[in-house]
């Protein structure tokens, strides 16, 4: 009998016909349920995509969700616009973790489904989600800060400018000739910065009252 003459040592491998004979060892999912979840893994949870709303999702419920955003943080700059829309972003794909992990614990638990092959099959997708979602809260985090952190510089900015104008209208001695914030480079309203010097003057008096009070409890101490 002729010996099987062996395969060079050079002779190129099919790859094709490797991977057909690997596939018969792939322990991916089995049952009914979790080969439809793996199938849909990359429609389902849409968490990486730049857009933000899914189309089994409701387009009115993500809009009513970016106002609340919008009317809570009330950006007034484009930056702050920007931030205000990442937030609520982020925020509805975490709204969506929670709704996956409960659909994938009750897929996995109904009475139909294989159990033990359901359950490994979940544990893989939420550790996966879980990832996803640490990765959301420290984005979300992370925008709230720098938010936070512009708004309150431009308020106080906008509190200082205020109060320098309603120095300027108190020091105003020429009643004939109305004051005009604009000649100074302020946007304000006359009525703006005549609320704020009344405001002004009010802090002063109560500023004073409270002076006089510690210095008569000094006296009799």
């Amino acid at each position: 009998m002729t010996s099987p003459i062996p395969a060079p040592a050079n002779a190129i491998p099919d790859r094709a016909a490797i991977n057909r004979a690997n596939s018969r060892y792939s322990t991916g999912p089995r049952t009914p349920d979790g080969k439809l979840r793996a199938s849909q893994n990359a429609l389902t949870h849409g968490l990486t995509s730049r857009i933000p709303v899914l189309p089994t999702e409701d387009p009115d419920a993500y809009q009513k969700h970016c106002d609340q955003f919008r009317e809570e943080y009330k950006p007034a700059t484009p930056t702050e616009q920007h931030l205000t829309q990442e937030l609520a972003d982020t925020a509805w794909r975490l709204n969506r973790i929670r709704i996956l992990e409960a659909k994938l614990l009750d897929s996995a638990t109904s009475p139909r489904s294989n159990f033990q092959l359901d359950m490994i099959d979940t544990h893989r997708t939420l550790a996966t989600l879980g990832l996803h979602g640490q990765r959301l809260s420290r984005q979300f985090h992370k925008a709230f800060e720098l938010l936070r952190a512009i708004q309150k510089d431009r308020r106080q900015q906008h509190d200082a400018e205020l109060a320098r104008a309603a120095a300027l209208l108190q020091s105003h001695t020429n009643p004939s000739i109305p004051y005009d914030p604009a000649e100074d480079g302020f946007v304000f309203s006359i009525d703006e910065i005549q609320t704020a010097a009344r405001r002004l003057g009010r802090q002063k008096q109560a500023d004073q009252i409270v002076r006089e009070q510690f210095r008569t409890a000094g006296g009799r101490s």
